[in-house]
């Protein structure tokens, strides 16, 4: 399957072999820990037990042949972060990676059927006690080479339900630190909590201080690892991005704190830690400070640009939350702007990057400064497909055979010729956009910040480190110097200078303590890092850990080079330091986010969020909602309010919002039914926030309409007619309430 896919392997035979004995291994474990079942069923009824086993082993064949194939199309193991995603985001993940085909589920059907046939040969062999010695023979044979053999215990070659097994029994454990957080005591009840000058100013050396406060657009590109940068091994398919390096303040050796997106909004604009799945999952969220919430504080027009859903992830949750001023996702591109085409099985992560940066430079022209500009990218992902796709495919073997770091490679780089012409496309979407930039006028006091959100995983990795391994570039025309630093920070260092640099260099309001995770940017040129790192690779996993010149991942001590390589290293000192610092983190992380000690109220500068429900509307909630996913909550909560069980409709529309707050049918709902109940404000606020953030739903329009009729707001009427067309609305309704409200001014002025 890696073959078929183009990945080269350099060593077939030994590849096999390893993978074979581990799989050898783990069978016979698992065969030995249900002996007992088997022999107890045995005793009720022989047969029963042969047939149940048959069923079970074959059920084991299946998940086997899944979990392969998962490993296979990501090239990562799946472990504990299935536990950490919902149902929609597997969903929308796995459609988004595959074609729900034909050809997609026959190998579930002829791999059991294999298994069978393999099984019944052995039965029809009969010759069971030269099959068991055999087995014990081959058994004792193969764990003694695990014994020996380091490289057989790594997560490539290791069996993929033992690690999914193993992984999850981890995940467990950790969760058994959470679980003891009342025990768990810091020397201060805010452990995080630091004087504002802890965190130096180490960019002001760098800058052309204005009096006026500068816009800061940060930009997170999906995908880019640093292998795809620079000097590096990948290198040549970012030429602007390249390009950038000598004119920009560069991190080489910089570190994202997720390997996937869900982690890179809360650790880059929080420097916030991870609670069990992920910052963002979190619900209620703990308090805390960020970029957002602390330049809008301070006279910023903070938004946030998109090209998919920011439901996905719960990214409109934590932006919500933060008081974003504007969010801008999939759901306010207009007919001019041309998505993704839909896989073979309908479905479409949103808008290419290009699209989103062009949406971006429109809606600024319109803001208020200072800005705070937030853009992440989109294109970098499976399925990798984007507009004026096969152009980009031609330049490929140009750009191979222009670079001498690429020519050895032409053979692998053909393989994933889609994903490097996604990275030359983005990289082109960049250039476009930082040119138009160029030429406004607020670009001379504008600081960008462009890294990548993790490094691309469908491509071979290196080693495990390089997952987490991604540039971090400050470009600005404000710049009097620039250079490149060797020295290890991540995206938890970030905000951290960013606002000690702009509160002691400009008027800001005054900031006495902060409670970030990270200390800030180091910038010293020569490869060192002062700090431990926790990185967390999925959601539900926190099992890496970079300290000083060393990096820990899943039990394994690693030597991290100034070039950022890896070697594996046995140093016993070292490894039971790190063990215990991780396991203080784990701690620290748990003990943070469960009991909302990241800041006191006293600090905090977000909007209470959602609705808080008394004890028994609870218990109603749940009464109602057990066992139903959002959409027949919505449908249960339509059903009452044509009841005219509005107080109750409400409440689960609430709920539904609590958790997304994109939920345009539940928001209009509740809107409508505030109508009906002569609570006129109350639904123009609700139905606006509709409108707003999906200016293409219809509905939201006739229900504010029909809001301003109730209430003999005629010219309202009217003005959310023409913004519904304007915005390309085609119901005919629309026309019809337009000329029912002029019909009905027409007769005022008649009478009077």
């Amino acid at each position: 399957m890696k073959i078929a896919n183009g990945i080269t392997i350099p060593n077939i035979g030994l590849e096999v072999c390893y993978k074979l004995a581990n799989d050898f291994v783990s069978a016979t474990v698992v065969s030995l820990v249900l002996l007992p079942l088997f022999i107890a069923i045995s005793y009720i009824h022989k047969t029963l037990a042969i047939r149940f086993m048959t069923v079970f082993f074959t059920l084991v064949a299946l998940i086997q042949f899944a979990l392969v194939k998962y490993s296979s199309t990501t090239l990562v193991n799946l472990g504990a972060d299935l536990l950490g995603y919902s149902f929609s985001d597997l969903y929308t993940t796995v459609t988004a990676s595959e074609s729900l085909s034909f050809m997609f589920f026959l190998p579930f059907f002829i791999i059991p059927l294999l298994y069978l046939g393999i099984h019944f040969a052995f039965i029809k062999l009969g010759k069971g006690k030269i099959v068991l010695v055999t087995t014990l023979v081959l058994f004792s044979i193969t764990c003694s080479i695990k014994l020996f053999v380091s490289d057989l215990s790594d997560s490539r070659y290791e069996n993929k339900l033992a690690f999914l097994t193993k992984d999850i029994i981890r995940s467990e454990r950790d969760k058994s630190i959470a679980q003891n957080v009342q025990n768990i005591k810091f020397k201060t009840e805010y452990p995080m909590l630091k004087p504002f000058k802890e965190t130096p100013d180490v960019l002001a050396p760098y800058f052309n201080i204005t009096n006026e406060k500068p816009n800061i657009v940060v930009i997170v590109v999906e995908g880019l690892g640093a292998e795809f940068i620079g000097k590096n091994e990948y290198a040549g398919f970012t030429p602007y991005l390249d390009s950038m390096i000598p004119k920009s303040l560069y991190w080489e050796n910089f570190l994202s704190n997720g390997g996937r997106t869900f982690a890179v909004l809360s650790s880059l604009l929080g420097s916030l830690t991870y609670g069990e799945k992920g910052f963002l999952e979190l619900n209620p969220s703990p308090r805390h400070l960020s970029l957002i919430n602390v330049l809008k504080a301070n006279g910023y027009t903070t938004s946030f640009y998109s090209g998919d859903n920011a439901n996905f992830d719960r990214k409109i949750n934590f932006l919500d939350q933060n008081g974003i001023d504007n969010t801008i996702d999939k759901n306010n591109y207009g007919p001019e702007y041309t998505q993704t085409k839909a896989n073979s099985g309908g479905f479409s992560w949103g808008y290419p990057d290009a699209e989103i940066f062009r949406k971006a430079l429109i809606e600024t022209n319109k803001m208020k400064l200072p800005r705070l500009d937030i853009i992440q990218t989109l294109t970098n992902h499976e399925p990798f497909d984007f507009p004026e796709k096969n152009e980009y495919l031609k330049k490929i073997d140009g750009i191979i055979n222009s670079h001498e770091n690429l020519k050895d490679q032409k053979s692998n780089i053909s393989s994933y010729k889609d994903i490097f012409a996604c990275l030359n496309y983005t990289d082109n979407s960049i250039k476009n956009y930082m040119e138009a930039y160029a030429k406004r006028p607020d670009y001379k006091n504008t600081i960008f910040i462009i890294t990548g959100d993790h490094r691309l995983i469908p491509i071979a990795q290196k080693d495990k480190l390089c997952r987490f391994h991604v540039p971090l570039y400050i470009f600005s025309p404000m710049l009097k110097k620039t250079e490149s630093f060797k020295s290890v920070s991540s995206h938890w260092d970030v905000t951290p200078s960013l606002v000690s640099f702009l509160f002691n260099n400009y008027k800001f309001n005054r900031l006495d303590q902060t409670a970030w995770m990270g200390k800030g940017l180091d910038t010293l040129k020569e490869f060192r890092n002062t700090q431990g790192i926790p990185l967390t690779r999925n959601k539900g996993t926190i099992d890496d850990y970079v300290y000083k010149e060393y990096f820990y991942s899943s039990g394994e001590l690693y030597k991290i080079k100034d070039n950022f390589d890896v070697e594996r290293i046995s140093d016993d000192e070292v490894f039971d330091k790190i063990t215990s610092e991780f396991n203080t983190f784990k701690q620290l992380n748990a003990y943070l986010t469960q009991k909302d000690k990241i800041i006191p109220k006293s600090l905090n500068l977000n909007k209470e969020q959602g609705v808080h429900f008394t004890k028994e509307e609870q218990i109603e909630i749940d009464k109602l909602t057990n066992g139903l996913n959002p959409e027949q909550i919505f449908l249960a909560a339509r059903e009452l309010a044509f009841n005219k069980k509005h107080k109750t409709a409400i409440l689960l529309c609430d709920f539904i919002l609590n958790e997304l707050p994109n939920y345009s049918d539940a928001r209009t709902l509740k809107g409508r039914i505030l109508g009906w109940d002569g609570e006129y404000k109350k639904a123009e606020h609700e139905l606006l926030i509709v409108i707003k953030r999906m200016p293409l739903y219809d509905d939201a329009y006739l229900a504010l309409m029909d809001t301003y009729w109730w209430s003999e707001q005629n010219k309202k009427v009217i003005a959310t007619g023409k913004l519904a067309l304007t915005n390309g609305i085609k119901n005919p309704e629309i026309k019809i309430k337009i000329e029912r409200s002029q019909k009905s001014i027409n007769n005022s002025k008649q009478n009077k």
